[in-house]
């Protein structure tokens, strides 16, 4: 079964159906390439695809060794390159709420946040850096 279904609203916008839950993403071009900006860009959506990878896999680690990560937020910044124009970068930086992580609890949610799928899935030249805050 298809995960998704896209339709090209015109001017530059997207919307993304995803099929199993009916839920729906709009897209546009980023101002810097002849879009509105008023919407995630594809490559924004890339970009952020990361960290929601990495809270995911962190959270199914926690869960599975007895702690929680509930509150933890992710921020994402992405660098562009050009000749091509590409994602050149993807800065993530991981905010963990007040708790005191054993340093058990910090290897496995630094191993599991680097180990993702999105992670793995990215051209090893698009430079992924990831910063932790306990």
């Amino acid at each position: 079964m298809a995960t998704s279904k896209i339709i090209y609203n015109g001017d530059l916008r997207t919307t993304s159906v995803h099929l199993k839950s009916g839920k729906e993403i709009i897209t546009d071009a980023p101002t810097d390439n002849q879009g509105k900006g008023e919407a995630f860009s594809p490559t924004d959506l890339l970009a952020t695809s990361l960290g929601n990878c990495m809270l995911t896999i962190i959270g199914i680690a926690a869960k599975s060794h007895g702690f929680n990560i509930d509150g933890t937020t992710a921020e994402i910044t992405k660098v562009m390159a050009e000749n091509p124009r590409r994602v050149g970068e993807i800065h993530v930086g991981l905010q963990f709420p007040a708790n005191n992580y054993t340093d058990k609890e910090k290897a496995i949610i630094e191993k599991s946040a680097k180990t993702c799928p999105v992670a793995y899935s990215l051209h090893p030249d698009i430079k992924q850096e990831v910063t932790f805050s306990y």
